[in-house]
């Protein structure tokens, strides 16, 4: 089945009467993967609907579903696709474990014996995404990256990152669904030593992408309403910046973006050759977030005598919590600092 088919039948699919079951499109949201993942488990290991309505539409009842929920939870921990099929299946019918995804080997199918005989316990997908990332009260979408990420799937991750930034808008993902879920990868390689790093240099760099694909093309200059982005020295952290600089360019605000741990000199030079309405300096640590670095840049001015200018300087990240510097704007979030450099560039 092509793929034009196949989008052909969700969209048929939605219009079935109600209650008849779910369509792939709804149950790829309820569990917070992409339609395609739902579609390869069907096609590659015969978790599919039990049967069909309609003639070729895909209804999915509650227990088809309760067969992928379990499917994304063995998943999520690490084991491969075809092996946590074959315990799904032998965990209904262990006469069907042999049936799912290719012939498996002496080895394997003695695993998938001993998995149906004693199955893992089921994992609790509400609170952790069948990770064992504590969520908490967060979005579905959050769970649903979060199981995509730990799985190390670059194309789930790539669709859902991008349907979220499509739906709510990049504040909002960012917002709601993005950090929420860096955050959890976070704490849980705090908490685990090193076990989970890849995880977290996986998913920013997915999110990095999905920020610059899902942002429009570079605004084209206009006449004092040039903003700078720059990570003060010694800062790398530069995933914030990216999204500030995705979401003003969404609102047409031209900006220059200099990534991070950008040098003094650097950093001085910049703001001198592009005259900026406003520089928004990022720091992530205390230890980087410099005071007398943010008023110096303040302090800058340029034009004709008569006509001076001077840069709005705004100080965004953590490490400037309790390091205010008197007279500059500290906004606490993206909303506020998107809302902030609008307000500066529209003077």
């Amino acid at each position: 089945m092509g793929a034009h088919e196949r989008d052909g039948d969700d969209r048929a699919g939605d219009q079935a009467p109600q209650g008849s079951g779910l369509t792939t499109g709804e149950v790829a949201r309820r569990l917070g993967v992409a339609p395609t993942t739902v579609r390869t488990w069907d096609r590659r290991y015969g978790l599919g609907p039990d049967a069909h309505t309609g003639g070729r539409h895909r209804r999915w009842t509650a227990a088809d579903v309760a067969r992928l929920e379990r499917m994304c939870a063995l998943t999520a921990t690490g084991i491969p696709p075809a092996e946590a099929a074959r315990t799904v299946l032998g965990e209904a019918d262990p006469e069907a474990a042999t049936e799912a995804g290719p012939e498996p080997g002496p080895e394997a199918a003695t695993k998938g014996r001993a998995a149906a005989v004693s199955p893992r316990p089921p994992v609790r997908a509400r609170s952790r995404a069948g990770s064992g990332l504590r969520m908490g009260d967060v979005r579905q979408e959050c769970k649903g990256i979060a199981r995509a990420a730990l799985r190390l799937d670059a194309a789930a991750l790539d669709e859902l990152l991008a349907a979220t930034i499509d739906e709510h808008g990049l504040v909002t993902a960012w917002t709601e669904v993005i950090m929420p879920t860096l955050q959890a990868v976070g704490r849980k390689w705090e908490s685990s030593g090193e076990k989970y790093v890849e995880v977290e240099h996986f998913l920013s760099w997915h999110v990095s992408g999905a920020l610059r694909r899902g942002a429009p093309t570079a605004v084209g200059d206009r006449t004092g309403a040039l903003t700078v982005l720059a990570c003060v020295p010694g800062e790398n952290h530069t995933l914030p910046l990216e999204v500030l600089a995705a979401a003003l360019a969404e609102r047409g605000v031209p900006v220059r973006m200099f990534g991070g741990a950008l040098p003094v000199e650097s950093l001085v030079t910049a703001v001198r050759r592009t005259g900026p309405a406003a520089v928004a300096l990022w720091a992530q640590s205390r230890t980087t977030a410099s005071r007398p670095l943010a008023q110096h840049v303040a302090a800058m001015e340029w034009g004709v005598r008569g006509a001076r200018r001077r840069p709005v300087v705004l100080t965004v990240g953590p490490g400037w919590a309790g390091r205010a510097v008197a007279g500059l704007p500290r906004p606490t979030g993206l909303a506020e600092a998107v809302a902030l450099l609008e307000s500066v560039v529209s003077r």
